[in-house]
């Protein structure tokens, strides 16, 4: 399997058997998902994202794309807002919606315990779209 994955299926419904991580970005470890790049979607991408134990992804930015998270497992942190001055802590079982735009950076509250969350794009690409934000200084 490469970094797409083995898509298989035709006629309209197509499917990437569950694997490995195989991408890792930003301190986040990602399983192959569905994107405009494996499976020619043109308005959604999806994937399981995992935070090793006190990891963190760093402060960034989604560029014109919605995002919603399920939590699997763990628990995580979220500072954010344009001072990153908000924090929000999620746990299994919970949904998380993030609009365009927002400012924010992500933790693993566990020192022992990864987090594995559904992540699931209005946008087609994958990471194109995102980009790294600074936090202020105070």
């Amino acid at each position: 399997m490469d970094e797409l994955g083995t898509v298989e299926g035709a006629e309209g419904i197509l499917t990437i058997r569950g694997g490995g991580n195989v991408r890792g970005w930003n301190g986040i470890q990602y399983k192959s998902g569905l994107s405009a790049k494996n499976v020619g979607a043109k308005k959604l991408s999806m994937n399981v994202a995992t935070i090793p134990p006190g990891g963190v992804a760093s402060a960034h930015i989604h560029v014109d794309f919605e995002v919603m998270l399920y939590i699997l497992a763990g628990r995580v942190r979220h500072e954010y807002g344009p001072a990153l001055e908000h924090t929000l802590e999620n746990q299994a079982g919970d949904f998380i919606f993030i609009e365009p735009g927002v400012p924010h950076e992500v933790f693993n509250i566990s020192d022992t315990e990864p987090v594995v969350a559904v992540v699931a794009r209005s946008g087609a690409g994958e990471w194109e779209n995102i980009v790294s934000f600074t936090r202020p200084k105070c």
